[in-house]
C-alpha cells in the first residue's frame, strides 16, 4: 500500500515526510530519532510510520485480471 497523506487518527499531514523517513532509516538511523528530527510528536502519527509496510511494488507485479 502507499503511505497515507494524513494520519488516520488525528488527520495531521504526514505524507510529505515518508520519503525522508524511509531514506534515513534505510541508511541505518534510529527510527525514533528520525521521527523526532522530522517533528512527528504525536504517537498516532508515529504509529503510521513505524507500522507501515510498503507493498506497493509487490502489487504492481500481478497481472491484470479480465
Amino acid at each position: 500500500m502507499m503511505f497515507p497523506v494524513r494520519c488516520f487518527t488525528c488527520g495531521a499531514l504526514i505524507g510529505h515526510l515518508w520519503e525522508e523517513f524511509k531514506k534515513r532509516v534505510e541508511a541505518g538511523e534510529d527510527p525514533g530519532k528520525v521521527l523526532d528530527d522530522l517533528g512527528v510528536k504525536r504517537y498516532c502519527c508515529r504509529r503510521m510510520f513505524l507500522s507501515h509496510v510498503d507493498i506497493y511494488y509487490e502489487i504492481l507485479n500481478f497481472p491484470k485480471v479480465s
